[in-house]
């Protein structure tokens, strides 16, 4: 079925249209001002059927987030990236033209390093203006960008870059002295570039090597398959793999960005205007999240960034909110817990802009989705994906409603469903494993699939099931079509016989006015198999309470027994968690996810003595 041309308008977005063809229906309210948070009327069904994918043959992410600004004499000058200084609010401002300038001429440097087409070059940078001119010049040149994470020890660099035969890296203070300790086992490293005092500990010094190239370079003209980002995905065991994403990807991206960011500073029922969109999330660059959810679909809108190089805090959040004016942000649910309980009165200390929150990684939880609409003026579109199949499900409470808790649906272009051990379609209600269809609702190709792992065919094979391809995260879908985050697959446990998923009683717990985060695991039991058990990160308030009491122990058991009966009439009385241990710190990912497994192995060898339970 189509949506027929006379009732529709064109997606409302002078890049998107370029390489997509997609009609949205009418709003026939269309000078009705909105209400704080309207019911919207569900156009999802109408929205994805009508919406085709019309991806160029030669497509470079380079050009479309950075070149064809700055070409144009007005557009050339609009800012691309704006530095946040902490205490301070905004520092430098960087325009389009400035960021193709610098790119161009470290695209002169890398060229000069014997780096070609489809070469490798490690970033191994935190936010900053620099780390957007290294990717436009690596990708503008046909190269492959490989992100390296800031936190990322000697062990993890030479790992990466051994596997991806990497000739070239560039860093910074943040990140020389691991680099410089990994380089020893990196004998296929051949240039090291630092920039700031790194410059000197490096072979080549950034500025110094920048300030003599050229401003003019000539892009390579690359195929939308071609090699564009070679990300590595920690999983669960054995070493990290290489997930290969071709250029094309990030306009498979685009539609689940357009529409959890509830348009991105367009207005589809207003004639199309634009209005002074803002874009920060606290996600790392080297992640999919920070980079092809973040940085590049603000650039490829045309539409400036802010950066930050600093640790996050919950203060520092909605500093950068107020003082950029931020109309749009990611923001994963560990941080807008922190948020919640650091700043419960948002709304009565700052000015907020917002328009947008998308958020992923974990369910955000009703606690945290009514916080949010209540404090800081939005709705949360939450959204999934992973770096091998990137902004596939979410929502957009601005065309469809959003059920707090719920992953979404599949975004235009992205067909989705949950599926059983054997790639059947499971009916609602009934739990398996998220998958993404090769093919759209029009049997096409999605362009948002990877091209496979480097050098690793048997683990691209495993991936799919037939055109399935696996994510490893377990959801139910409801009548409605709506799916449920239900946890990893090995995330998944059972007690006493019950299959009990974290993620609920997690955000159950984090109701709790004594929690500021929580992550529940099994713990191995002759008797039952497993018991529900939860480490729990008090709130402020409660370690404030902690720190004031006659006894801390006796204050402990007293909250430990107050979150058991608060879980045990919220939920089912299987998955109350019959032990509680009090932690400082979950341990995460860099890109914000509870490391569950961690815990879990702990557990583990708790039970086999190897572990002392007190530790």
């Amino acid at each position: 079925m189509s949506v027929s041309r006379s009732q529709d308008r064109p997606l409302p977005t002078a890049g998107l249209k370029a390489h997509t063809k997609a009609r949205y229906p009418a709003n026939p309210q269309a000078d009705v001002k909105p209400k704080a948070h309207p019911e919207p009327t569900d156009r999802y069904q109408s929205i994805h059927q009508g919406f085709g994918w019309k991806v160029p043959k030669r497509f470079n992410m380079a050009h479309a987030c950075c070149g064809q600004w700055a070409a144009q004499a007005t557009s050339a000058r609009r800012v691309a990236i704006r530095e946040h200084v902490a205490g301070a609010g905004l520092g430098q401002s960087w325009t389009f033209k400035q960021l193709q300038t610098a790119a161009n001429r470290l695209s002169g440097v890398l060229q000069r390093q014997g780096v070609k087409r489809g070469d490798r070059v490690a970033i191994v940078l935190p936010q900053r203006y620099e780390t957007a001119v290294a990717y436009i010049a690596v990708l503008q040149m046909g190269a492959v960008a490989m992100p390296l994470s800031m936190l990322f020890g000697p062990e993890a660099l030479s790992f990466r870059i051994n596997d991806s035969q990497a000739k070239v890296a560039v860093c910074d203070e943040s990140t020389v002295q691991a680099l410089l300790q990994a380089r020893s086992d990196c004998p296929g490293l051949q240039t090291l570039m630092g920039m700031g005092p790194a410059g000197p500990l490096s072979d080549l010094d950034f500025a110094q090597a920048m300030a003599t190239e050229s401003v003019s370079f000539k892009p390579v003209n690359t195929l939308a398959e071609d090699p564009a980002v070679l990300i590595y995905t920690s999983g669960t065991t054995g070493n990290p793999k290489g997930a290969l994403i071709p250029h094309r990807a990030l306009i498979g991206n685009l539609t689940g960005f357009v529409c959890s960011q509830n348009w991105f500073g367009f207005d589809p029922f207003k004639a199309d205007r634009p209005s002074k969109a803002v874009f920060w999330s606290p996600a790392d660059w080297a992640w999919t999240g920070g980079l092809m959810d973040a940085l590049l679909p603000s650039l490829y809108f045309g539409r400036p960034i802010v950066a930050f190089n600093g640790r996050f805090s919950p203060e520092v959040a909605f500093e950068i909110l107020h003082s950029h004016g931020v109309t749009h942000t990611f923001l994963f649910p560990t941080a807008l817990k922190a948020m919640m309980k650091a700043v419960p009165d948002a709304k009565s200390r700052y000015r907020l802009k917002l328009q947008a929150i998308m958020s992923a990684g974990e369910a955000v939880g009703d606690a945290v989705f009514a916080y949010c609409q209540e404090q800081m003026g939005v709705t949360v579109n939450e959204m999934f994906g992973q770096t091998e199949i990137n902004y596939v499900v979410g929502n957009c409470a601005r065309l469809w409603p959003a059920k707090p808790g719920s992953m979404g649906k599949g975004y235009p272009g992205h067909r989705v469903a949950v599926i059983d051990e054997a790639g059947q379609l499971c009916p609602a209600g009934t739990p398996g494993e998220v998958a993404v269809n090769r093919l759209d609702v029009h049997d096409h190709p999605d362009p948002v699939f990877f091209l496979g792992y480097w050098n690793n065919d048997k683990s691209t094979t495993a991936k799919y099931t037939g055109d399935w391809c696996r994510t490893g995260d377990m959801a139910v879908a409801d009548e409605d079509g709506y799916l449920w985050y239900q946890g990893r697959t090995d995330d998944m446990f059972k007690a006493a016989g019950y299959r009990i998923g974290p993620g609920e009683i997690e955000n159950c717990l984090v109701k709790h006015p004594a929690v500021a985060n929580a992550a529940v695991v099994p713990k191995p039991d002759k008797d039952r198999g497993a018991l529900v058990k939860a480490y729990v990160v008090l709130s402020p308030d409660a370690l404030a309470q902690r720190a004031n009491a006659a006894s801390s122990a006796e204050f402990e058991d007293a909250v430990r027994q107050a979150l058991q009966a608060h879980v045990r009439g919220l939920l089912a009385p299987y998955e109350y968690p019959k032990e509680i241990e009090f932690i400082e710190q979950l341990p995460m990912t860099t890109t914000g996810k509870v490391q569950r497994r961690v815990l879990r192995l702990q557990e583990e060898a708790r039970a086999r003595g190897e572990v002392d339970s007190s530790s």
